[in-house]
């Protein structure tokens, strides 16, 4: 099953995976049925109790939803899927949002502000085992020495011997924070309703994976997550129910070529490669 795109239902395919097997899953499910996924639809509590079962000690599962607003309300569909997470097992690590930009904002919005973003849960089984943080937080103070002092957690200064980075210069580029502005792709552009972000995708792979890891995207669509994977050295298992858009996955994958220096990227994914 590994580097392959499977055409079926993931509650079908997904048995055939061992337990605790997987290191990290990136995924975009067609939430509140916004979208007409070919006339799928999925069942979102018998896909969150399997990835529980195939993830790994420690791996995690990105989940990017949002909801929609029906009758003059938010469905909060979003909401009701983390607190299942949590009550099958999972932790919630980090709920980050994903700014899509002023341009994503549709409707005559004659009642509530434009919505440009979407939430992505971050689940872990147990104790999280790999973080590596993306560092292009542009630091104001870049090149000025660290100074002053740390806070309680009750507010009060600590001795300015307890910081034990002053001294030390601000680097310019500091950890990135939890906010993430990335645009996302136009729809149809692969042929698919609602392609995922090549940058999102690929920005949680190296945040929460190494090279070598198993990376899994039950709900893979035109094969965005897979196709990262590939991208950044990590094994791949691509599910999607619709034949046509496995097709539009695996063509995109078989684009990488060999010698990466070869592949066209954004220019916003070369500079978080630089």
């Amino acid at each position: 099953m590994i580097d392959t795109i499977i055409q079926g239902d993931c509650l079908e395919i997904m048995p055939s995976i061992p337990d605790s097997s997987i290191d990290l899953t990136v995924t975009s499910p067609p939430y509140d049925n916004l979208r007409k996924y070919n006339g799928y639809t999925f069942d979102f509590e018998g896909i969150a109790k399997e990835l529980f079962r195939v993830t790994k000690p420690g791996g995690v599962v990105v989940w990017v939803v949002g909801d929609a607003t029906i009758d003059g309300s938010e469905t909060g569909t979003s909401f009701k899927q983390a607190l299942y997470f949590k009550e099958i097992g999972f932790k919630l690590h980090d709920t980050m949002i994903w700014n899509k930009g002023a341009f994503s904002a549709v409707g005559a919005l004659q009642t509530r502000y434009a919505p440009v973003f979407e939430y992505m849960f971050v689940l872990c089984k147990d104790s999280i085992k790999t973080f590596n943080p993306i560092k292009d937080h542009v630091n104001r103070c870049a090149g000025e020495k660290i100074r002053g002092a740390k806070r309680t957690s009750d507010g009060k200064l600590k001795p300015k011997s307890a910081n034990s980075n002053k001294g030390n210069i601000i680097q310019s580029n500091g950890q990135r924070f939890n906010i993430w502005n990335i645009n996302p792709v136009k729809n149809n552009i692969f042929g698919h309703p609602a392609p995922f972000s090549e940058q999102l995708a690929a920005d949680h792979i190296l945040s929460w994976s190494n090279p070598g890891d198993i990376i899994l995207d039950p709900m893979c669509g035109s094969g965005t997550t897979c196709k990262m994977a590939k991208y950044h050295d990590r094994r791949f298992i691509g599910i999607e129910i619709s034949e046509e858009y496995c097709e539009i996955a695996r063509k995109r994958i078989a684009a990488i070529p060999i010698n990466l220096n070869q592949f066209s990227f954004t220019e916003s994914q070369k500079k978080i490669e630089a």
